[in-house]
């Protein structure tokens, strides 16, 4: 019986300690400051050659909804912003007090909207109901205790073709100043 009871105390002295900051409102309002803005990965392409200079931009539209917060996101090869590879929009909301989520969608003839996280009235026509979800790639943040906030998709839950995929995973790390993403394509084995 006492080995029961120090395992059962040890778990709960464990757990008290690792875990994770509740969330309210206030943490929304950081988080969307942090993901509001332009990124660049010039940094990285110019240490590793490897990789290319890709613009990140996240504008905040919708402000009237109150069902957490939505963002365009525009994403091109710094050369080319003119012709982006990923436009995306952000609905972001609070789960619960431990988890925020990013639902992920795409928009028809996405293209039309280049340039919409500058000037704004490119997006003025667009609707939630004409978005079209992506399923399974949604992102799971949490906040760390030093503020950050990280997140994943789930393992095998977003579908992907992209170079032959059979699902993508995404990881992020989200601090004031810095973006860290790893996307990553899989195939099926």
């Amino acid at each position: 019986m006492k080995y029961f009871i120090s395992t059962i105390l040890i778990a709960i002295i464990y757990s008290s300690s690792t875990a994770q900051p509740k969330l309210n409102e206030r943490d929304m309002l950081m988080l969307k400051s942090f993901m509001a803005g332009n990124f660049s990965s010039e940094l990285q392409a110019k240490n590793d050659t490897n990789y290319f200079n890709i613009v990140l931009h996240m504008a905040p539209i919708w402000s009237d909804k109150k069902d957490g917060f939505w963002l365009y996101v525009e994403q091109a090869v710094a050369t080319s912003q003119e012709k982006p590879y990923r436009q995306r929009i952000y609905h972001v909301a609070l789960k619960d007090d431990s988890t925020i989520t990013s639902d992920v969608f795409e928009m028809k003839s996405p293209l039309r909207f280049t340039g919409a996280w500058k000037n704004a009235e490119l997006i003025s026509s667009l609707t939630t109901d004409s978005l079209i979800s992506r399923d399974g790639c949604t992102i799971y943040l949490h906040k760390n205790k030093d503020g950050s906030f990280r997140g994943k998709t789930g393992d095998k839950t977003c579908t992907s073709n992209l170079r032959g995929a059979s699902f993508a995973t995404s990881e992020v790390i989200i601090k004031r100043d810095l973006l860290l993403s790893w996307d990553r394509g899989w195939d099926v084995d």
